[in-house]
């Protein structure tokens, strides 16, 4: 069943609640315009802190914020859990769930998801981290598996549940690397007293021959050594073969035996059924225009990881970060309006203001332009801009008071195995998939 726009104003439809579709209805707040926002989920999730959600350092609800909430105050705005399953762009259409919707402006803000880049089994086995739900699955496993390490009466049987294996030196793979090694080097000893530190080994690995390979050569080195430092294993120049669940091989002919890889090796774009194949570029993008308009389509835009504005500027678009999303998105909805009112619209210009990573207590690296520092500071810096971009009051104040006894114990977190996490057994040839509701 269709459902129409009975109002008198235009309806702008946001398909996604993340960093750029949030920065859209916020562009379009008190315009002549009526506001929809689709999303699975009905928070928005705050992903640069994930990893602690994984590490059990902080709480779920503490990232997540109500889209709801969010916009109690706009009045033009309204919210609905739906997932996309089509767009009609000739109709004007936009399929879902619950029922079919009509726009005159669509902006697709779905962001993106892990990519495994073909390779079932590693889909299969290893762990991604791009979602609440997927980190904390993450989180369960992390702790399964030192359970059952404690279980174990042999080194040699105890090594596979040890293991940490983190496919991708980006800032996730980093900062994830850190904190697992944080883990070892000063909570297994409290937590899990049978069990020798040393035993647990973390593995960083990428195919590049530079972690953090966007940042620049002084963020990358300083992050390198700090890792080291704290003890990970950082593997260069290697690129990963196959994982079976219990063993992940790379070429070359290295294996290490793991029950722990988590991938963080690349991402791709959440594609919307119904936008022409021929606009789908490297990475799963969709092809833009200067203001963010898919190309070929009057009405449809398209914002942050899931656009892909080539220009021989950013001949491979623009980096696949948060800034991105939320400059896309207020271009994007200030742009609506221009052209409602029969305004030019103003091009999209990326002010880039700079990536911070951290590795750890007292450790992070910032590339700020032309200033460039690494260490205490950095860390400090971190933390802040990290704190004043979480939606909803309460969760800064949470967040604040996790990292200020973190900090002071260098014991933060629950560690609560709430659930377990079982990995679902993969469909054999001509077998149906199970459904679980």
């Amino acid at each position: 069943m269709e459902l129409t726009n009975t109002s008198k104003y235009p309806q702008v439809i946001i398909v996604g609640g993340g960093f750029g579709g949030l920065q859209v209805a916020k562009a379009l707040a008190n315009k002549p315009v009526d506001v929809l926002m689709l999303d699975k989920h009905n928070y928005h999730t705050f992903q640069p802190l994930l990893y602690q959600v994984a590490t059990g350092s902080l709480e779920a609800e503490s990232i997540a914020f109500s889209l709801r909430k969010n916009f109690d105050n706009q009045k033009n705005f309204r919210f609905r859990i739906a997932e996309v399953t089509g767009v009609d762009p000739e109709a004007q259409v936009v399929h879902t769930t619950i029922g079919d919707r009509h726009y005159d402006y669509l902006v697709i803000a779905t962001g993106s998801t892990t990519n495994f880049f073909g390779n079932k089994d590693i889909e299969h086995n290893a762990m991604p981290m791009k979602s609440i739900p997927e980190a904390l699955n993450l989180r369960y496993l992390i702790l399964q598996n030192l359970e059952e390490a404690v279980l174990q009466n042999t080194k040699e049987d105890r090594e596979p549940y040890l293991n940490f294996v983190l496919v991708g030196a980006g800032p996730t793979g980093v900062e994830l690397a850190g904190a697992l090694a944080e883990l070892r080097n000063h909570v297994l000893c409290k937590d899990y007293p049978e069990l020798d530190a040393r035993e647990m080994r973390v593995y960083l690995v990428d195919f590049l021959p530079k972690v953090l390979g966007p940042f620049s050569d002084e963020a990358s080195n300083a992050a390198k050594r700090f890792l080291e430092k704290m003890g990970v294993e950082v593997m260069l120049n290697m690129k990963v073969q196959n994982y079976d669940g219990t063993t992940i091989s790379f070429e070359g002919g290295k294996t290490i035996r793991t029950k722990n890889v988590i991938w963080s090796a690349g991402v791709m774009g959440v594609v919307p059924e119904g936008i022409s194949k021929e606009l789908i570029v490297k990475g799963n993008r969709i092809m833009v225009d200067n203001i963010c308009r898919v190309k070929g389509y009057s009405n449809i835009f398209a914002i942050g990881d899931v656009a892909a504005m080539i220009t021989p500027e950013t001949p491979k678009g623009h980096p696949g970060v948060a800034q991105t999303a939320i400059q896309m998105g207020d271009s994007v909805g200030k742009n609506i309006i221009h052209i409602i009112r029969g305004e030019p619209a103003e091009p999209f210009k990326y002010n880039d203001k700079g990536s911070l990573a951290t590795i750890g207590r007292n450790k992070a690296v910032a590339d700020l332009g032309k200033i460039k520092f690494q260490g205490f500071f950095a860390w400090l810096v971190w933390m802040f801009v990290h704190l004043i971009s979480l939606l909803g009051f309460r969760n800064k104040v949470v967040v604040f008071i996790n990292w200020v006894g973190s900090y002071l114990s260098n014991n933060g977190g629950t560690r609560l195995i709430i659930r377990r996490y079982v990995k679902e057994a993969v469909p054999q040839e001509n077998e149906p998939i199970p459904h679980t509701d």
